[in-house]
């Protein structure tokens, strides 16, 4: 016997009713959060379920019965007879998932009743309030316990209709004319309030409408969860035998974060959850569903998890609905290779990854790739494959930016570098041009250029075959620098998507795509990846630990060059601070931050450009920041 639940020691029992036209997911809904619950939650199934009269329906041929044979006042008092059975009928679980509720019966018949006897909208409503009178009572009792949810495609009834209609295989006049109807009196009672909540479906995928039903649910009740793998994208992988998959999953987990998952253990995890023996003898769908199903609960688990990998696809059915499910969280990666090199690869012969071979075609696994979202090709060395994961994995996680830009006049560099850059740029983007961005990076980009002291860094991105023109137009051009030096560094555009770049320009690219930096010129169009600023940080870590190393090589020097001195130690406070969340581009502020927030005389600062004992003595402090972080050796 079940224990009653207690108001003082436990939340109260509540039903959520899930309503809306056809073919808005409801059920699938349902089904999903009913899943993911277990124990605390059960599906009230169908109607029919509910009076014993549907099975004589059935046999006649619903439809028939429906909108042909039956008095609209037998099909008024069957829909209400099983909407009110269903209410009265008990259940122990804190949560009870209804297919409709009873503001649809109302919808239901006033929909009927406007085909089958022609009536507006207004009209059917009315009849249909009068069909269902003598069990307006009841009807009231049971929708006041209810939570009310209500699915709709968009808040247009034509496009959602249309919408619902295009789910089926096919559509008689009648049943079109019942869906059109059905949307009006859904719209009118979404207007009139019976629907608390409401959830617009859209193009979203299945795990998007789910995570914002469970959003709407979870101050109902405790044990409804709250999110569902919001803010994780899933990488699931495929290929035929030996092409890479392994090797792929393990990249992405080491070098990109990603938790690397086996499909069968997700599979015979969420199976043994639900109490399913044999989950391989069911059907795609489901199988899709229990995948799902469990990355929703490891992602709860470890809510720190934005990237999930899980290979291997074997099944193309049951890919095609994790696709369907998954929407714009999946990546669908298929891997190939041809079949002499995967033979190559298998470590139990030729013979033996023929025969795995035979059991994946048998699946449909080489039929993936014709919805794969990424398909690549492992034939080449492992170096080309990892560069082609690192872009796969920045594309998603970095976003894109379209610089501005900005006169060469406005970063107030002595006449002579303004000419020289304005040149430069002339030559090189004229009717075919040799580059694609020009900006001016370090102090040059910030006005704090000194001549004597400042070099002119400059980034460029531009194919390499443009480099031997470039070189002639630097060589020709070399004068106009007045003796300055020059520091330009090429990148292309695969080398910034890929972030095979330095720490360094990697923090460039992100300024550029925040605006703190702005190009002097960029071909129209371009669009260049914006690295998080996780990342950014991150990834400056290299740099800093090689700056503390070029410190001590300067110091033990008899006398140590003073500018490289200078400007090394300031990389190390810019790395120190970042860590803090503080950016500071200028030298002078980002030494003056780091001593000022360790108590130490911000004074040598201002000398230490000029003065030798000045700059040692700055760097000391400096590299003493960073070696106080580290722990220290036991003796």
């Amino acid at each position: 016997m079940s224990t009653p639940y207690n108001s003082d020691t436990y939340p109260l029992p509540v039903s959520v009713a899930f309503s809306g036209p056809d073919n808005t997911g409801k059920t699938k809904q349902i089904g999903i959060l009913a899943r993911r619950m277990g124990r605390a939650a059960t599906s009230a199934g169908p109607l029919d379920h509910y009076d014993p009269r549907w099975a004589a329906i059935k046999a006649e041929g619903m439809a028939r019965w429906w909108f042909e044979t039956a008095p609209v006042e037998e099909v008024a008092d069957v829909l209400a007879s099983s909407y009110l059975e269903r209410s009265r009928h008990p259940f122990s679980t804190p949560v009870r998932l209804l297919d409709r509720g009873v503001p649809m019966l109302e919808a239901s018949v006033a929909a009927t009743v406007a085909v089958r006897e022609n009536l507006s909208a207004a009209q059917a409503s009315d009849r249909a309030l009068l069909l269902l009178a003598s069990y307006e009572t009841d009807l009231r009792t049971a929708e006041e316990g209810e939570r009310a949810l209500v699915l709709l495609h968009c808040d247009d009834p034509e496009e959602g209709t249309r919408r619902s209609l295009a789910h089926e295989v096919t559509v008689t006049e009648i049943y079109a004319a019942y869906q059109r109807h059905l949307q009006a009196q859904i719209n009118r009672l979404v207007a009139d309030g019976r629907f608390p909540m409401s959830i617009h479906i859209g193009d979203r995928s299945t795990v998007a409408v789910q995570d914002e039903v469970r959003r709407l649910l979870v101050p109902l009740h405790p044990d409804v969860p709250g999110k569902a793998l919001a803010g994780v994208h899933v990488t699931a992988l495929s290929g035929m035998s030996e092409s890479g998959k392994s090797t792929t999953g393990e990249y992405l987990r080491t070098q990109h974060g990603h938790a690397r998952l086996k499909i069968g253990y997700l599979i015979e995890d969420a199976a043994d959850r639900a109490g399913i023996q044999d989950p391989y003898r069911l059907g795609p769908v489901v199988r899709a569903e229990l995948i799902v199903d469990a990355l929703d609960r490891f992602c709860q688990a470890h809510h720190f998890l934005d990237s999930v990998s899980i290979e291997s696809l074997h099944d193309f059915d049951s890919t095609a609905e994790l696709a369907r499910m998954l929407g714009p969280q999946l990546t669908i990666a298929h891997l190939t290779a041809s079949e002499d090199t995967r033979a190559r690869r298998g470590t139990a012969g030729a013979q033996d990854v023929t025969d795995r071979d035979l059991v994946k075609s048998a699946r449909g696994a080489d039929e993936i790739v014709s919805i794969a979202h990424e398909v690549i090709d492992n034939e080449g060395p492992r170096l080309e494959l990892e560069r082609r994961l690192d872009r796969i994995a920045l594309d998603r996680r970095w976003s894109e930016h379209r610089p501005s830009t900005m006169p060469v006049n406005a970063l107030g560099l002595p006449v002579h570098l303004e000419s020289y850059l304005a040149e430069f740029i002339d030559r090189t983007t004229g009717m075919r041009p040799l580059i694609d961005l020009l900006a001016v990076t370090g102090s040059g980009a910030r006005g704090k250029y000194q001549h004597g002291w400042s070099d002119l860094d400059v980034l460029v991105v531009a194919d390499a075959s443009s480099l031997d023109e470039m070189r002639q137009i630097l060589a020709e051009l070399e004068t106009e620098l007045g003796g300055v030096k020059l520091g330009m560094t090429v990148l292309t555009r695969a080398e910034c998507r890929a972030g095979a770049i330095t720490s360094r320009l990697l923090h460039v690219l992100a300024l550029i795509g925040s605006g703190a930096l702005v190009p002097l010129w960029s071909t129209p169009g371009l669009a260049l990846p914006v690295p998080d600023a996780a990342t950014d940080v991150t990834v400056s870590l290299r740099d800093g630990i090689q700056a503390a190393i070029e410190i001590r090589r300067q110091l033990l020097k008899g006398t140590p060059d003073l500018r490289a001195l200078y400007k090394v130690t300031a990389l190390l406070a810019k790395i120190q601070l970042r860590f803090s969340g503080i950016e500071c581009p200028s030298d002078n502020d980002a030494l003056a931050v780091l001593l000022d927030a360790g108590r130490q005389d911000t004074s040598v600062v201002t000398t230490a450009r000029t003065e030798r004992s000045a700059a040692e003595a700055l760097a000391r402090l400096v590299l003493q920041a960073w070696l106080d972080t580290l722990p220290g050796e036991k003796r």
